[in-house]
């Protein structure tokens, strides 16, 4: 079935924080680059690991990861967050800063605007209602005969959706490879090289979020043959990458709310209070607007 285009699907954003950051590079070395290497089992792809979890953790839920006397099983990828800068000079797409509304719901950028069909069908339905000059059977009709015939409307509801201002910083990562033999890192090593082309710049994404990406272009090779010991051989390759990232709120420590819904007013109605004007209105009874 075909979609209509004139139908609006709704999608919740969940709002950027560093765990979505983190979880963004960690998915796209896992699930985009997808290594594959030699293995004396075979071609087999590339484990990549998220290097800040507890050695007990990654013992107990992945165990194929090491052998019977608890050693890293290589190749092996691993992905460590080494720094956060927030510059004030990278602003993103706001060059100024944009403070949040006065109020204890606060919202500083609109990112949504729609109507409100029921509160704006409801101010309609009532101006029309008034403007019916023919009465049958205690509801007005029109002379078409029609309780609401259309008519220009213009108190139209409004429905305003804000987040708070997003905050650009700068997350930097070590992608560390190692391996036994200079034929598995040389396999693991080129898509880093080779996955963006002619540049050094990709983009990654997660819960809707995209962040730019920019591979560093030394590739740092911390090497233990050179020294000829009784050492195990290991080659480890280092692969920086510095993320363009922006946080919005305060994750879980934020007490507003992560989205801020508001309506425009359409109509102000005052009272007339007879204690002031000291007056009576017989066209006005006690169904009336009307405040003693």
């Amino acid at each position: 079935m075909p979609l209509d285009n004139n139908v609006i699907s709704e999608t919740i954003i969940q709002p950027s924080t560093l765990e979505n950051i983190d979880s963004a590079i960690y998915e796209h070395v896992d699930n985009k680059f997808n290594i594959f290497a030699s293995t004396n089992k075979g071609w087999k792809k590339v484990p990549v690991i998220w290097i800040s979890s507890e050695r007990s953790h990654q013992i107990k839920n992945r165990k194929e990861l090491r052998d019977s006397n608890g050693i890293l099983v290589l190749p092996l990828i691993t992905v460590e967050r080494v720094s956060v800068t927030k510059d004030p000079a990278r602003k993103g797409i706001f060059y100024g800063n944009v403070p949040p509304v006065g109020d204890y719901r606060g919202g500083s950028i609109t990112v949504s605007k729609r109507i409100n069909q029921d509160k704006t069908a409801n101010f309609a339905n009532v101006d029309a209602l008034k403007s019916q000059n023919v009465a049958d059977g205690g509801a007005r009709h029109n002379r078409r005969g029609q309780i609401n015939w259309p008519r220009p409307n213009k108190k139209i509801v409004y429905q305003s959706m804000s987040i708070p201002m997003p905050v650009y910083i700068e997350v930097s990562y070590a992608v560390t490879l190692r391996t036994e033999y200079q034929q598995q890192m040389n396999e693991i090593l080129t898509p880093f090289v080779t996955k963006t082309g002619g540049i050094n710049t990709l983009v990654m994404e997660r819960n809707d979020h995209q962040y730019e990406a920019f591979i560093q272009q030394d590739f740092a090779q911390n090497n233990n043959i050179s020294t000829l010991e009784t050492d195990e051989r290991t080659y480890q390759t280092k692969v920086d990458i510095n993320v363009l990232g922006y946080i919005i709120g305060e994750d879980k420590n934020q007490a507003q709310p992560k989205v801020v819904i508001r309506e425009n007013a359409v109509q102000v109605r005052m009272p007339r209070e007879r204690k002031i004007t000291e007056d009576e209105l017989a066209h006005i009874d006690k169904r009336g607007f009307y405040k003693e």
